[in-house]
């Protein structure tokens, strides 16, 4: 099916994997009266398919950026009251469905990592290949921002968080370099890190990948807490759902994904003893896991939209609620 498309932003802001997306929600949104969650509403690209597709589906949409609540609240304009915004945090999930009225819903989805708005703005410091103050906050209006962790980390926290949330290999140099380098100047422009990086990466090394891919995907991670956000988020996500309700969640580095396997596995299991001869109801899995593994996006999918090329997505159903 082909949907209507916003032609004032559909040039920027391809959402990932969207026919799955709405495959895997399908069950549970197209039933009279549903109501899906959109945690990283973004520019609300996968909120609109779903909003058009459903007409009878009722949307609530959080995003921490208020850049990207005011685009997506133009685009879904015309949807009237079947849209709720939120501006919040996504481990803030439960509250923000009883603030739009609701106790749970029917299908929840996060879009994570770095939205397209973000990207696409200069000025925002995400992307290496633009110079750009040193910012990174998903929300500019708190927070600290990445010239200030590199400001002020001492060398073994900058090692620490380029190998945790970069799984970067060059991470002890590059801190080395880092810590040099702002003892002459402060670093405050996206070029000027790039050419530190640059500069402290062996030759055979640059030819292989850029060198500041990784730093600045940990930097990012760091800024804003992503990780101890998703940890939170997850498990609040799948507490808010009704039975017959899914999530659905796509991630683009693997300590996201890992996070979230391992919330979907240990809700997906009985937490029946193993010599229980019966399985008492309030041992059976919450969770029925909707795909194997995670799945990747298709070849053409990663050639026509490049933010898709590292997506790992999983989904899961609730089958059931602790009493």
């Amino acid at each position: 099916m082909n949907d209507p498309v916003d032609p004032s932003v559909s040039d920027k802001h391809i959402p990932v994997l969207l026919e799955r997306c709405i495959a895997l929600l399908e069950p549970a949104i197209s039933m009279p009266g549903a109501v899906v969650v959109d945690a990283t509403l973004g520019m609300g690209g996968h909120s609109f398919h779903m909003l058009n597709r459903f007409p009878d589906l009722t949307l609530i949409g959080l995003d921490r950026d208020t850049d990207a609540l005011r685009i997506a609240g133009e685009r879904l304009a015309n949807f009237g009251d079947r849209v709720h915004l939120v501006h919040t945090v996504y481990d803030g999930i439960a509250k923000a469905i009883r603030k739009s009225g609701f106790k749970r819903v029917d299908g929840i989805l996060f879009d994570l990592g770095v939205s397209s708005l973000q990207l696409d703005e200069a000025d925002r410091g995400f992307a290496y290949a633009q110079d750009a103050p040193l910012d990174m906050r998903m929300n500019q209006n708190e927070g600290v921002q990445a010239s200030e962790i590199l400001a002020t980390y001492s060398e073994g926290n900058l090692r620490r968080i380029f190998e945790r949330y970069g799984e970067e290999k060059l991470a002890g140099r590059y801190a080395r370099a880092i810590i040099a380098a702002r003892e002459v100047k402060p670093i405050l422009r996206s070029t000027e890190l790039v050419q530190i990086l640059s500069d402290a990466t062996p030759a055979a090394v640059r030819q292989l990948r850029h060198p500041a891919k990784k730093v600045f995907q940990a930097l990012r991670i760091e800024v804003n807490q992503e990780l101890s956000v998703l940890d939170a988020a997850i498990p609040a996500a799948i507490d808010s759902l009704n039975v017959g309700g899914r999530l659905v969640v796509m991630s683009y580095h693997s300590l996201e994904d890992r996070l979230v396997k391992q919330d979907f596995a240990a809700r997906s299991r009985s937490t029946a003893p193993a010599d229980l001869p019966v399985e008492l109801p309030e041992h059976r899995p919450e969770l029925r896991l909707l795909t194997r593994g995670a799945e990747q996006a298709s070849e053409q999918e990663r050639e026509e939209n490049p933010r898709s090329q590292s997506v790992r997505l999983r989904a899961v159903e609730r089958v059931r609620i602790p009493e």
